[in-house]
């Protein structure tokens, strides 16, 4: 199926801004982006429902900044259904952190990832542009983009995780694990730096199979607005015959969204978490557009309807999660696209 659809975006670190607009076309898995170029809007679970959407780049128009953003194409947004509209309640959390918590303590898992979506209702007219640019004035340090196709309806993103960028032989990804407020003196628990480690140990066993001298730097801290990360950097050269879109299909979902065992964690995610994640913990951004491939994990987002806003934020649980402090912890990431809403940087 085709259809137009386009995406707005702005990369971390950066001032300019680009608007990609063209046919939308649909993919089945994370391994069919081999064959495709284009500006990636990828599910954490592909469906016919919710397939992977690639906007080809018809048209492209870099801008100085936000604000020189030209007019947004024409385009409709969504009513929610009676399910759109239904946040995940303290007692659905419950629930949950309680199943995921006892199969953990089970041994069935190592880690899992258990996450909520939050439905605020729309208060006055704010135009989709407008809470763009909100995000890039109040996150300079993550990826901003705001995407629509028909197929996905329109999403806004300020995500700090890369899930693989580059170009030519020379790529890079990074393992982003375990939550803090943001403080200018911070002492990870053990909790969080296992976190973090399952996440960098499945990254490197990931990347052995595509590709040659990967480099790993870190765990260290890392800002992202109001919060702070434990972070690793891999920089590896893509083999000659490496496939990107094995590659991705073999990256994601890491255990940062997922869990461990993987395809395990994902088919007990699918099934026992009370909301559908839909594009949330999906992956989007630039593949092969004038080369440059930069993917972003699709985390602090929200779909935009025509009344209201759901928003979507998670939490690794292990087996010493405390469960009040899993929920403050997705309290305080959602707080992220609601500081956007109210404007607050």
């Amino acid at each position: 199926m085709n259809s137009q659809g386009f995406a707005v975006y702005r990369k971390p670190y950066a001032e300019a801004c680009t608007v990609v607009t063209g046919a939308v076309t649909e993919y089945a898995s994370f391994s069919s982006l081999s064959r495709a170029s284009g500006f990636v809007l990828a599910p954490f679970a592909p469906s016919p429902a919710e397939p992977v959407l690639v906007i080809g780049a018809e048209r492209m128009v870099m801008v100085a900044s936000a604000d020189e953003v030209p007019p947004l194409p024409d385009f409709v947004v969504a009513t929610p259904s009676p399910a759109d509209r239904q946040s995940v309640s303290r007692q659905d959390y419950h629930i949950d952190f309680s199943n995921f918590h006892a199969r953990l303590s089970q041994g069935e898992f190592q880690k899992l990832v258990l996450s909520r979506s939050l439905v605020i209702d729309a208060d006055g007219q704010l135009q989709p542009l407008q809470l763009f640019q909100r995000a890039c004035c109040s996150y300079p340090r993550m990826f901003i983009a705001l995407v629509y196709t028909p197929q996905s309806g329109l999403w806004l993103t300020a995500t700090p995780e890369l899930l693989l960028g580059g170009s030519g032989s020379q790529w890079q990804t990074i393992a982003l694990a375990g939550t803090m407020p943001y403080a200018d003196r911070l002492e990870w628990s053990d909790k969080n730096r296992q976190e973090q480690r399952y996440v960098a140990t499945y990254i490197m066993r990931q990347l052995e199979q595509f590709a040659d001298r990967i480099d790993e730097e870190g765990p260290y801290t890392a800002r992202a607005g109001h919060l702070a990360h434990l972070r690793s950097d891999f920089r590896f050269l893509l083999r000659q015959d490496g496939d990107i879109g094995r590659l991705l299909q073999a990256l994601h979902p890491t255990p940062a969204v997922c869990g461990l065992p993987k395809q395990e964690a994902f088919q007990f995610i699918l099934q026992q978490e009370h909301h559908r994640r839909s594009y949330y913990s999906g992956f989007m951004g630039p593949l092969l557009m004038e080369g440059h491939t930069a993917l972003f994990v699709t985390l602090r987002c929200m779909q935009l309807f025509a009344d209201c806003y759901r928003l979507y934020a998670g939490g690794g649980i292990l087996t010493d999660s405390d469960e009040e402090q899993e929920w403050q912890e997705t309290e305080t990431k959602l707080d992220t696209m609601r500081n956007v809403l109210n404007h607050k940087g």
